[in-house]
């Protein structure tokens, strides 16, 4: 059975894909920090960057975007990307274009203050930025619209020839302008040309109340918003054949029915209001997943367990054996490690749809000795990621039983959404020892009685610090202000950091700067 939760809270909007009972997806949004990806907006140019050939664009939205030469020139590329699917393009409308714009100076195209439109084909994730382009494209369900190029073409994902070559034949007989481009996405196959023709219309529309709006106003600002969470939700669950859309709230209830008449006659879909007193996620046990995809160390059935760890650069994934046993023979050991290889190749694939990992991640598997299982565990691997809505790359095994791969950065992982650093250790998940503290409490001191001349002193201190110190190192302290004909005090202060100690002058009361 496939089903979708919706949960609403007054700051917060939840999303998460059960598949047989088990979270297979998730998606948390905030109020604050809504989706701009797909957003289309009137934009000013306040700074260029020559040498990387970029600029920056207040689009009025917190962090100035960032869009690139290569994001303003056009690049097929971006499309196959954007949309998570290869195109098969019109050729001979690719060749009449690839010629059009051969620019390569960034100051030449855009000026600082120049009013541009551009979309959001990234979104701003912790201190960055949205990533913006140029060359805009409004996605309907059946179709894509490209304003600024003229290509037309078919997903390649639509695998039936006959269907390719009826809906290529299609599009290219529409009229549209010359410098306008189509796209049928996969959902088209069992659309109707009135359907597709509809739709086309619409889109067509909606770009010019999108100049029009360009033209009126005056100061950066939003001209189109993407579709919300919600009424993804209803089109995923059509699209996607599923059985039930569960709802915790009324007004939401509601409006998810409105959105599903339009489309009842495609796909029987149950859309009911939760109405038990009980948390509709913890009754589905999806914030006890949540929980799990929070924490470092994640269990496997058979005993083994992977670690989770984030660097500046990469994720990386150990798998372990962990509590499972297996017989002594050397067959039935390798077999055995096979098999938590194999749970975990699953597990990782799911983890980083719930924890919404980007980026390049290092899985590194239990050591196998054949080549074979090697490419048996790369082949579920492989399998397991296949359904994930974003763009994956997989390499293959190296021989230390590695596997590089990336997954598309689409938005906010769900720890950087949950989480914020912490304030004592910046991140790091580390401070100093009480040791390594009282050493520098021992420099400080003969710092300030030295150069300084301080010979009344009264150190302040975190109470932990503080008792630390009173087990430790107080007395050797007093004697080594004592040596240096000085007094020495102690006091204590539980707002101060627990790295943190302060000098006061017992003469006239002041701070002392170390």
């Amino acid at each position: 059975m496939k089903e979708i939760l919706l949960n609403i809270e007054s700051k917060e909007t939840r999303y998460a894909v059960l598949i047989n009972g088990a979270l297979y997806d998730l998606i948390i949004e905030r109020k604050k920090n809504r989706q701009l990806a797909g957003n289309v907006y009137r934009g000013k140019v306040t700074n260029i960057l020559h040498n990387i050939q970029s600029a920056f664009i207040d689009i009025n939205e917190g962090e100035n975007g960032f869009i690139h030469i290569s994001d303003i020139i056009e690049n097929t590329q971006k499309f196959q990307e954007m949309f998570e699917m290869d195109f098969d393009w019109d050729m001979e409308n690719t060749k009449k274009s690839s010629g059009q714009r051969k620019e390569t100076d960034i100051s030449k195209i855009m000026k600082i203050d120049q009013p541009v439109l551009v979309q959001v084909v990234k979104e701003p994730i912790g201190t960055k930025g949205a990533r913006l382009t140029s060359n805009v494209s409004l996605p309907g369900r059946y179709l894509v619209l490209l304003p600024n190029t003229p290509h037309r073409g078919v997903s390649r994902k639509i695998e039936d020839a006959a269907s390719r070559d009826r809906l290529k034949k299609l599009i290219r007989a529409f009229e549209m302008p010359n410098d306008m481009g189509l796209i049928c996405r996969t959902a088209s196959v069992d659309a109707t040309p009135e359907m597709l023709i509809a739709e086309a219309t619409d889109l067509h529309k909606t770009w010019q109340n999108i100049v029009e709006n360009f033209q009126k106003s005056s100061k950066p600002t939003c001209l189109f918003e993407e579709s919300d969470l919600i009424k993804r939700a209803v089109l995923t669950a059509v699209d996607k054949k599923f059985d039930r859309l569960l709802v915790d709230d009324y007004a939401t209830y509601q409006r998810c029915k409105k959105l599903y008449a339009r489309y009842s006659g495609e796909h029987i879909l149950k859309i009911e209001l939760y109405r038990d007193k009980s948390p509709m996620f913890e009754r589905f046990n999806v914030e006890r997943e949540i929980d799990k995809a929070l924490k470092r160390k994640i269990w496997l059935p058979s005993g083994g367990y992977l670690f989770f760890d984030r660097t500046e650069a990469m994720y990386t994934i150990d798998v372990n054996s962990g509590r499972s046993t297996h017989q002594s023979s050397t067959c039935d050991v390798e077999e055995a490690l096979v098999r938590i290889n194999m749970e975990a190749a699953e597990e990782i694939a799911r983890q980083l749809r719930i924890r919404n990992v980007g980026g390049l991640v290092i899985c590194d598997f239990i050591d196998m000795r054949s080549r074979k299982n090697q490419r048996r565990v790369l082949d579920r691997l492989k399998e397991a990621m296949k359904d994930d809505s974003a763009k994956c790359t997989i390499l293959g095994m190296s021989e230390f039983g590695l596997v590089e791969m990336t997954r598309q950065r689409s938005r906010e992982s769900l720890t950087q959404t949950i989480f914020t650093n912490c304030p004592y250790c910046s991140g790091s998940g580390m401070i100093k020892s009480h040791e390594s503290v009282s050493v520098e409490v021992e420099r400080a001191i003969k710092k300030l009685i030295n150069q300084q001349q301080q010979f009344g002193l009264e150190m302040i201190s975190h109470p932990d610090l503080d008792h630390y110190l009173n087990q430790q190192d107080k007395e050797n302290l007093r004697k080594i202000a004592q040596k240096l004909n000085a007094e020495l005090r102690f006091g204590n202060d539980d707002t101060l950091h627990l790295n943190e100690f302060q000098f006061y002058s017992t003469t006239n009361g002041k701070k002392l700067e170390v």
